[in-house]
């Protein structure tokens, strides 16, 4: 992860929670061995694409690409919400479950029409 430019969750979120109406479309259920998740909203953060995957286990996964830089980042409470995970080309470090992996796809694809 590049020191120069601060995670994208952390540049986009800074921890604040904004809602439109009522609150939050999802909450995250987490085990506080794997640490507080991201606090995310999409409001006034147009550059950012946001996804969000739970599988049928209950894992959960947050994807958040950047337009202008053409990087994601993935994070999950299997490896830590604190663990980022960049993903640049599509590619990334991680070997991902079948689910999660056609998840990311999709997510890479919404962000950059390259599948």
């Amino acid at each position: 992860m590049n020191r120069e430019h601060p995670t994208l969750l952390h540049r986009a979120f800074c921890g604040q929670h904004h809602s439109l109406n009522s609150g939050p479309v999802f909450g995250v259920h987490y085990n506080e061995s794997c640490g507080a998740p991201p606090a995310i909203t999409n409001k006034g953060n147009e550059k950012y694409y946001y996804g969000y995957f739970e599988n049928r286990f209950g894992e959960q996964w947050v994807f958040v690409y950047d337009f202008s830089r053409k990087v994601g980042e993935l994070r999950g409470g299997d490896i830590g919400w604190d663990k980022v995970i960049e993903v640049r080309d599509g590619k990334h470090e991680l070997i991902l479950g079948k689910a999660e992996a056609t998840w990311l796809l999709a997510c890479w694809t919404a962000a950059t029409g390259v599948g």
